[in-house]
């Protein structure tokens, strides 16, 4: 049986790779909508406040009104040297790989999976018109490619070694 939820929050973010408006720091309100596999035990397969429970807060917490960003964008060292020189505090969600939509996706399928969560997809919400579909299957194959590509920077930077 699936169930799927939704939930929504406000984030800041830029795609540095891109050379369009992208590129500038903008922000959306993102909807994420998870769709949840279940199984019935009884007269009820869970209750829905079970998730609301832990994704909620963890939303709140770490997602809603921050900016999200890649620590290898030169924007993020300014950042960091901003708060350190001011004292200023700003909400960072680090990534180590561009913000895009799609990787934000990995992120929260990967994180939501860790709450204990069976997901059979995620829909995350960029606009109201452009919506990604991030399946299992998607997760498992980003996970492979994402193993590989950390395989080979570390060979890389091995074979830089003195």
């Amino acid at each position: 049986m699936i169930i799927h939820k939704q939930y929504k929050f406000y984030a800041a973010h830029r795609n540095e790779e891109m050379h369009d408006k992208c590129r500038n720091l903008h922000g959306h309100r993102y909807g994420v909508t998870c769709f949840f596999e279940v199984e019935r035990t009884g007269s009820y397969s869970t209750l829905f406040s079970e998730f609301d429970d832990k994704i909620e807060p963890f939303l709140k917490s770490q997602y809603d009104h921050a900016m999200l960003i890649n620590v290898h964008d030169p924007l993020y060292q300014t950042l960091c040297e901003h708060m350190e020189r001011t004292g200023e505090c700003f909400r960072l969600k680090k990534f180590t790989q561009p913000t895009s939509v799609e990787n934000l996706a990995h992120r929260l399928f990967t994180e939501i999976t860790e709450m204990g969560f069976c997901l059979n997809r995620l829909e995350i919400r960029e606009t109201d018109t452009s919506v990604v579909e991030y399946t299992r299957e998607d997760w498992v194959a980003d996970n492979r490619l994402f193993a590989r590509l950390e395989s080979q920077e570390n060979v890389r930077c091995q074979g830089a070694a003195p």
